[in-house]
């Protein structure tokens, strides 16, 4: 039987391997992404999904191999869905993903940086201090499994490590899984999420359990004692995200940290934190430096969330901003601003900033620098209402702009409108990996408007 056979000559958003299918005019035929293939590389497919101008496949021999490809670090690679790209040294990664932050900008938004940045990297395993943890009891397969899910499927990995959470985390999958399998809540607990944060005594690791049972006094003693045993603080969540709640101990609390600016903001293992706080901090200190304040300007930080951007910048402002589309963070940020000794610099807003109007932007009055870090919907809204800034409102546009993106296309379609409609440049743009051997692209970019 003849073989399917193509040249792969980059990778997709999705670490896929792209190729091209030669028409027998010898033009150039339909798209195939090849699940496992890089670039540089010959592959034998096998198509699963076919359609007019594009097949999905899986690589079925690697004929000719790239210089790049590595061995994977972990066992479970190719089926478990966390990780996309293990088996791509992990410089070679950053710049892939560097070259689709680029190809968006200049697809997408029809832009260019005058200055391309030195990408963010830092630690490429044990680096995920923030994950959601799904469990089964499978008695099929032995008992309770708990980790990520498998790659196009709604079965859960059956992993007994994980390379990418942090080692100690990684070694309490097994025990977490014994522990669970005893309880009378076992069928009861679809999911846990994990938090690592710093606490006094160093790391703390807390887990909430999604239980839709009453535990038993039994159950409340085993997981007090795997508590003590593991240095794991455990939070319930009985009903919708409010019922969560601090169960055992409860002298302890989680607390990320931004050492070079004396920061400390204590958080819920369901707050939005980033997931990896070494480059976090990386990000944020870059940050600063790219928006150059000023002790006299006045600073908006928007989708503050805890106050990540928001702290930092008021030590160096006379005044900062925060808003965010929900009281209870904004409360929660200023509870952070207050215990850093901030809140005479600091204040919040709850505003729905996807629904931003010019006249709500006057209404907050004169900023001379902006930050912007929204969520993969990006932050369209807030680009137009800049953007329709004219006569003497103009003047209400800052004078620089940091975006700090999770989602290279939703940054080039806003950087359109900032460039091409608000009159801002386009000074430099970079990646960050916040998450090695995946295909997630985090970025940032500086804005400047003409002198």
């Amino acid at each position: 039987m003849q073989q399917n056979i193509i040249d792969i000559v980059s990778l997709d958003m999705e670490a896929r391997g792209i190729g091209h299918l030669q028409n027998e005019d010898g033009s150039q035929g339909k798209v195939i992404f090849v699940e496992g293939a890089l670039p540089g590389e010959r592959v034998a497919f096998q198509s699963f999904r076919k359609k007019a101008k594009w097949e999905a496949a899986t690589m079925t021999e690697l004929l000719r191999e790239c210089a790049l490809r590595t061995k994977p670090q972990c066992a479970y690679f190719g089926v478990c869905g966390g990780c996309a790209m293990q088996h791509l040294e992990p410089s070679a990664q950053v710049a892939i993903k560097q070259r689709v932050l680029e190809d968006n900008l200049k697809h997408i938004g029809k832009v260019k940086a005058e200055t391309v940045l030195r990408p963010i990297h830092g630690p490429t395993w044990g680096y995920r201090y923030r994950a959601r943890i799904s469990v089964r009891n499978v008695p099929k397969k032995g008992g309770v499994l708990v980790g990520f899910h498998e790659k196009k499927s709604h079965f859960i990995t059956d992993m007994k490590t994980c390379e990418i959470l942090p080692p100690h985390v990684s070694a309490m999958l097994v025990p977490l899984r014994e522990l669970i399998g005893s309880l009378s809540v076992v069928d009861k607990l679809p999911q846990i999420e994990l938090a690592v944060g710093e606490g006094q005594d160093g790391l703390i690791t807390a887990m909430v359990l999604r239980i839709m049972a009453e535990l038993t006094p039994d159950d409340e003693e085993k997981l007090k004692a795997f508590a003590d045993l593991h240095k794991v603080q455990w939070w319930l969540q009985p009903g919708g995200p409010d019922s969560v709640h601090q169960y055992y101990p409860t002298d302890t609390r989680l607390e990320y940290l931004l050492p070079e600016f004396g920061i400390v903001m204590p958080f819920k293992p369901t707050d939005f934190t980033q997931v990896n706080h070494h480059i976090n901090r990386v990000l944020v200190a870059r940050a600063l430096r790219m928006l150059d304040v000023h002790a006299g300007e006045r600073v908006a930080d928007l989708f503050c969330g805890l106050g990540n951007f928001t702290l930092p910048l008021a030590i160096q402002a006379r005044e900062v901003v925060g808003i965010e589309g929900s009281t209870a963070l904004t409360e929660r940020a200023l509870q952070n601003a207050q215990a850093n000794g901030l809140a005479a610099k600091t204040s919040f807003s709850c505003r729905n900033l996807f629904e931003l109007s010019v006249e709500d932007w006057v209404a907050l009055g004169k900023f001379d620098r902006l930050l912007i870090d929204p969520p993969r919907e990006g932050a369209i809204a807030v680009c137009q209402a800049l953007a329709g800034l004219s006569g003497q409102q103009a003047d209400f546009k800052p004078k620089r702009i940091v975006y700090v993106s999770c989602n290279p296309a939703t940054l080039a379609r806003d950087a359109e409108v900032l460039v091409q409609q608000a009159g801002y440049v386009l000074k430099s743009a970079g990646v960050v990996n916040m998450f090695p051997h995946t295909s997630h692209v985090e970025s940032m970019a500086l804005f400047e408007l003409p002198q």
